[in-house]
């Protein structure tokens, strides 16, 4: 409650108490003047509400406010984490591949330096081929 608000009730109550006062000695003024005081209580007794209802949705937009920054930090944060494990994941997994097609081509090589006369009739079959493949579409 608000200073307005307590004063507009005061001011009401004073009101209808002068108000009441005219009315029992039947004099009009005091009427008048009792019924202005009342409705200008019930008047700066609203606006006391009002204003006090605005100050909360003030301080409701000012907490919202900060609960959307402070979850959006939260979300980013949880973005950079999620991104740097996967780039984690994904630099293991192609050292991994790596490695593994390094050990496949090394097998090979040694395979190939263990048949050379197979490894030469194969390579060479190949580029007669390719030349052949090539030369009949001209």
């Amino acid at each position: 409650m608000n200073r307005d608000q307590i004063e507009g009730g005061l001011r009401n109550l004073k009101g209808r108490g002068r108000t009441a006062i005219g009315a029992v000695a039947g004099r009009a003024r005091p009427q008048v003047e009792g019924a202005y005081e009342q409705v200008a209580g019930v008047a700066q007794s609203a606006y006391g509400r009002t204003r006090e209802r605005a100050e909360d949705l003030y301080e409701d937009g000012y907490r919202l406010a900060d609960e959307a920054v402070s979850r959006g930090r939260h979300l980013r944060e949880e973005a950079l984490e999620h991104g740097r494990h996967l780039h984690e994941e994904a630099r293991s997994r192609g050292r991994h591949l790596r490695d593994e097609a390094n050990r496949h081509g090394r097998e090979l090589a040694i395979r190939a330096d263990e048949n050379r006369g197979t490894t030469l009739a194969l390579v060479a079959a190949t580029a007669f081929g390719l030349g052949w493949l090539l030369s009949r579409r001209r």
